[in-house]
């Protein structure tokens, strides 16, 4: 049997009328937006079966059955994945194409082990006594036992439980450890990858579960840890909730993207369903074309503080790249959205959605309250914060809109912004050139790219965990080059002293990853860690004056001659500046690498 494509399982997923088609099999009568009647799998009398129509899902509030129109065909009557899909497009009439194939997924053994997990996890928070700590937590955050099961939340124990429960199931400890369930311990054993933690399904667009994002309950770090990268499971390429939420996307004409598990799990029990959220990263390029497929509008509503606003916009810039219009929504002060639904309900979740400024627009708000757009100076800096989202827009009428935009609240022209946009590359899309002969060499792999400074900063954040929120602070001010570097920077910068490097690892991806493991391979010794720190703080702010001061020159081109007078005593005065923090002599090294202080 060959295999079918996603796009035709959508289809016929959509056009199913679940209430039609589970009626053939189950006496239902309308409960409100549900319908209710005997379970089919249980054996029940009484109405604990539900079909959700806006959700296209069942559940069964007794034996906790779940799933979708194909997941009831396999468990009543007994049929395959594929079998399910073709009985259900036979019904709907729709045609599925034959195609000659090469043989069954390889990837299924990881499928039915991970499902199998699910449920096994989700069993022991509903009834086993070790996970009475984590249903009162649970409990303690609004969520009863009722809510739970549709949920699909699970609990992982701790001790050997869990493993000898697959191994009972028939489950190969090889797949198990390549699916991400186990892992091997420094001395050769085998264990769970997952204990004390309460466990959040992730799926992909099909509906099946692929990893889990665990949450800690009690002490330990760190306190969210997803699945590590498998045959089906890639974080940077899942939304959480995107399975369930994406038709409702296509109804609201909109994605509302939030940082957290249960920031989506209460937006969705107060009715907001088009909801989805990044596995505990940034926002990611591939992310934002899975949004893409269902709606061009997104909604971000991130928390309020510093680093929500810091993550609310780089989430918008990659957004933009996508070719999506990008709104950002302000929550209350002291509220994320999980408070914010839990003490106001649909209606304030719904005033503060509806009120979502465009991203660049509220950029410009932030600016301008910081009082950058009452002063020259001021301006210029303004500018070199919104470069990156002007530089984002890929769709040209957005990218003109918010140059004319940036033009009318600076007080600069039009073209003035159009060829500072032009000037740098747009983020995603700048090729490397090639070396020209007789050029110097690009680095080699794994050689350090960022500077001397950042470096330095990074080495004290990993082997000296105390000083992450003094170097946090100094860098409040510093806009950062795009790399590796900045970005394992701003990872540290809200990591708790108490988490070391080492469990970072699992959590950091790609070239900061890379860059994470050679930091703690660095030999690290009795040094003058005040000394580095503030020598490469000093180093920052006086690399971010030189930019301004390039930034000025430029500008003197295009000012007229009153501005010009301003721009160039703002030109002295950071002339002076720099002159003050004396980059030539900027760090102090200690001596224990070279054994002579330098």
């Amino acid at each position: 049997m060959s295999p079918i494509p996603d796009d035709i399982i959508e289809q016929v997923r959509d056009s199913a009328d679940l209430v039609t088609l589970l009626g053939e099999h189950v006496e239902l009568r309308r409960t409100g937006s549900d319908y209710r009647g005997p379970c089919p799998f249980h054996g029940g009398k009484h109405r604990n079966f539900a079909v959700i129509p806006k959700k296209q899902m069942f559940y069964c509030f007794v034996c906790h059955e779940a799933g979708d129109i194909f997941s009831f065909y396999m468990k009543k009557l007994g049929m395959d994945y594929p079998t399910a899909v073709r009985e259900v497009a036979a019904k709907v009439g729709i045609t599925i194409p034959e195609r000659r194939t090469g043989g069954p997924d390889p990837r299924e053994p990881f499928f039915s082990a991970v499902d199998a997990a699910a449920d096994w996890y989700a069993r022991r928070l509903r009834e086993a006594d070790d996970a009475k700590a984590a249903r009162s937590y649970l409990e303690g955050r609004s969520f009863g036992v009722e809510k739970l099961g549709p949920l699909g939340l699970g609990f992982a124990p701790k001790g050997a439980a869990f493993q000898g429960a697959m191994e009972q199931l028939g489950v190969a400890t090889e797949v198990m450890l390549e699916a991400g369930l186990l892992l091997r311990r420094a001395d050769g054993s085998l264990g769970p990858r997952f204990w004390n933690r309460l466990l959040f399904p992730i799926h992909d667009l099909r509906g099946r579960v692929v990893g889990f994002g665990g949450r800690v309950l009690g002490e330990g770090e760190p306190k969210y840890l997803n699945s590590p990268d498998t045959p089906i499971f890639h974080k940077g390429t899942l939304l959480y909730n995107l399975h369930a939420g994406k038709h409702a996307i296509r109804r609201a004409e909109r994605a509302v993207v939030v940082e957290g598990y249960f920031d989506v799990l209460r937006l969705v029990d107060v009715g907001v369903e088009e909801v989805v959220a990044p596995l505990g990263t940034a926002l990611t390029p591939d992310q934002a074309q899975l949004v893409k497929r269902y709606t061009k509008n997104v909604v971000l509503l991130y928390d309020n503080d510093a680093a929500g606003l810091r993550a609310s916009f780089r989430a918008g810039d990659v957004l933009l790249q996508a070719g999506l219009r990008v709104t950002v929504a302000t929550l209350p002060a002291g509220q994320d959205p999980d408070s914010l639904a839990l003490k106001g309900g649909p209606d304030a979740v719904g005033t503060v959605l509806d009120d979502a400024l465009d991203v660049f627009e509220r950029k410009l708000q932030l600016l301008d309250r910081k009082g950058w757009l009452g002063s020259l100076a001021g301006r210029r800096r303004a500018l070199d914060r919104l470069l990156p989202t002007l530089r984002s827009a890929a769709d040209p009428v957005t990218r003109d809109l918010y140059v004319m935009r940036c033009a009318e609240a600076l007080g600069i022209s039009r073209e003035s912004v159009a060829q500072e946009t032009e000037r740098g590359p747009r983020p995603g899309a700048a090729p490397r050139r090639a070396t020209p002969a007789g050029a110097p060499a690009e680095p080699r792999p794994g050689r350090r790219r960022g500077s001397r400074s950042e470096h330095e900063l990074l080495r004290v954040m990993v082997h000296e965990p105390a000083w992450r929120a003094r170097i946090a602070e100094g860098l409040a001010g510093v806009e950062l080059k795009p790399g590796p570097e900045r970005e394992l920077l701003e990872i540290l910068s809200q990591v708790e002293a108490e988490v070391a490097g080492g469990e970072l690892l699992d959590q950091v991806e790609g070239e900061a990853r890379g860059l994470l493991v050679q930091l703690l391979a660095e030999e690290w010794g009795q040094l003058n860690v005040d000394a580095i720190v503030n020598g490469a703080l000093g180093k920052l702010e006086s690399r971010a004056l030189v930019e301004q001061l390039r930034a000025i020159e430029r500008q003197i081109t295009v000012a007229s001659e009153d501005e010009k007078m301003e721009l160039a005593r703002e030109k002295e005065s950071l002339s002076r500046r720099i002159a003050r923090l004396d980059p030539g002599h900027w760090n102090v090294i200690t001596r224990r690498r070279s054994g002579s202080a330098r």
